[in-house]
């Protein structure tokens, strides 16, 4: 159809000087006939009639350009338009594609990434407790002499002879099973149960509920053994516990905080800390210096199951906070708005700075607290001469 007006022309240019020649020719051909005038006469007729034909020719090929460029400028704009939907569609689909290809190779550099901190802490883990096992003195398999807690193991075997400090099965009254505990059978006459331990931050002590529940760690190492554990151990019929907080500094410094009659409440109050009277060096850290800073009778807390008594926030040092586990990087103990003490808090490493950490508020140094480096708390009956 482009072709055709040009075609067309043509064919009529072609057919009018045919035409013309044939005209022309045939009035040459006849001129013998009509002589003179009419030849003229002719000839001018045909001049007039194709000058006639070529205006009308001209204006019908104007028409068809005009037409035709319409036309052409209506299919370029139609196909810049769907050029252009077409480019801004594409545009759109790679850059949702790069963006699906780069989450997914952040996804995969991220497991990456904890897997690899996984391996090496399970390394270092291992690697330490191959040292521990190679330098540690005390035995390394369960004494097979079955009590209720370490004060009762050391009663019945230490008449006979000396018992040693290590690791001893128990089955405490109101327990459904027996379990494993370190006996410390060497402090201060022995007979401790120890239900928490910290000496190089190798075990983690963020932890959930669950786990502060049931206990965690490495029982030669650091660990904390269990609240269900040391609720049985410490609500045995006819018998009180005393517990002993035991503190060592960065500069190799010792203090200690001891309490007569500690219990726990049952998981229905979780396992909400009761102490008697304090004694010691390094201050009543459980209670410490203001009304607000008790955490005597408060429940134990964790990041999932809070009870530290900031609902909705506590104000603590001009901070905003409601959550004291969070605040102690997800850390469990017995928080009062938040208190002072918090001895599972994160592990300070000797000559680094740590926003959180053990924490024992009142054992002061030119009043700033001192910085913790290991702490261990044991538990013992204490002898009641009216328990019977």
């Amino acid at each position: 159809m482009m072709y055709l007006p040009q075609a067309s022309l043509l064919f009529l240019n072609t057919f009018i000087f045919i035409c013309g020649e044939v005209i022309q020719g045939n009035c040459v051909h006849h001129s013998t006939d009509s002589p003179g005038v009419n030849t003229v006469e002719d000839v001018s007729n045909a001049k007039d009639e194709s000058k006639s034909n070529d205006t009308v020719y001209k204006e019908d090929c104007e028409e068809l350009c005009d037409v035709k460029i319409k036309i052409t400028r209506e299919e370029k704009h139609f196909m810049c338009r769907n050029l252009q939907n077409s480019i801004v569609s594409y545009t759109r689909s790679t850059k949702k594609l790069l963006r699906n290809m780069m989450d997914e190779q952040q996804t995969s550099l991220d497991y990456l990434s904890s897997q690899v901190n996984e391996l090496m802490n399970r390394v270092l883990l291992l690697t330490t407790e191959v040292l521990r096992k190679q330098l540690d003195p005390l035995p390394h398999r369960p004494v097979q002499s079955h009590g209720l807690d370490c004060t009762d193991i050391k009663d019945t075997i230490g008449s006979v002879t000396k018992t040693p400090s290590g690791l001893y099965i128990i089955y405490p009254e109101g327990s459904s099973y027996p379990f494993e505990v370190m006996c410390d059978m060497d402090y201060r006459g022995g007979g401790w149960t120890v239900i928490q331990k910290r000496v190089d931050g190798i075990t983690d002590f963020q932890r959930l509920w669950c786990d502060y529940l049931d206990g965690f760690g490495d029982l030669l190492g650091e660990f904390w053994l269990g609240l269900k554990k040391i609720f049985y151990i410490v609500n045995q019929k006819n018998t009180s516990f005393m517990l002993h907080v035991a503190l060592e500094s960065e500069d190799d410094t010792f203090a200690y905080a001891s309490y007569d009659n500690f219990w726990l409440e049952d998981e229905t109050s979780f396992f909400k800390m009761h102490l008697g009277r304090y004694s010691g060096n390094a201050g009543d850290g459980f209670r410490g210096f203001r009304k607000e800073d008790n955490q005597n009778a408060m429940p134990f807390s964790t990041s999932d199951v809070d009870n530290d008594g900031c609902h909705p926030a506590c104000l603590v040092s001009g901070q905003s906070v409601k959550s004291c586990s969070r605040l102690s990087n997800n850390t469990g103990w017995w928080f009062s708005q938040c208190g002072l003490a918090n001895l599972n808090g994160i592990h300070r490493f000797p000559g680094k700075l740590v926003s959180t950490g053990i924490q024992w508020g009142t054992w002061t140094r030119n009043n700033s607290p001192v910085r913790i480096k290991s702490v261990s708390m044991k538990i013992r009956r204490a002898y009641n001469p009216y328990f019977k």
